[in-house]
């Protein structure tokens, strides 16, 4: 199924083209389950990476990469970054940062530069979020990794109850 492309998806690509990322572009229609991006995309659920915002204090925000089947272990990230809070920030105020709505943020193209954290678990193939709903961009973990200059940190914990 082809979808239009929006400012946000090409924003996203243009930025993984920009940073030399070879990537294959997927879209696809809607989806309500983790199970199910995963089979629209072509991959497992835990090769579906999820890019999270999270707020350490006024004006410094992080991306973080947790895959589809984990989620962010808030200790262990906090002591990652040497903090005592962090928080998911509006969804209004990630918009602010990324110019990216919730369910469609990327690290790639986003309004601001994020740093980057991505969960030591990330490898092989993975799809991440291109921009807009239904959009995905397929990269090598290591790849994407080294484009982002990320840190590699183990910031995340298996999701009880994953639907894949």
């Amino acid at each position: 199924m082809s979808l239009p492309t929006s400012d946000g998806s090409a924003r996203a690509v243009s930025a993984a083209e920009a940073l030399g990322l070879a990537h294959t572009v997927t879209r696809h229609g809607p989806v309500r389950s983790l199970a199910e991006a995963a089979a629209a995309r072509g991959i497992e659920p835990h090769q579906l990476v999820k890019t999270m915002v999270v707020r350490v204090s006024e004006g410094d925000h992080r991306f973080v990469l947790v895959p589809g089947d984990r989620e962010i272990a808030w200790p262990r990230l906090r002591a990652l970054l040497g903090v005592n809070r962090i928080s998911m920030p509006s969804a209004a105020a990630a918009y602010a940062v990324t110019g990216y709505e919730r369910g469609t943020i990327t690290p790639l193209g986003s309004l601001a530069p994020l740093p980057v954290i991505a969960d030591s678990s990330i490898s092989g193939t993975i799809s991440v979020g291109g921009g807009e709903h239904g959009v995905a961009l397929t990269v090598e973990a290591s790849d994407l990794v080294a484009a982002l200059d990320a840190t590699v940190a183990d910031v995340t914990t298996p999701t009880a109850g994953v639907d894949g």
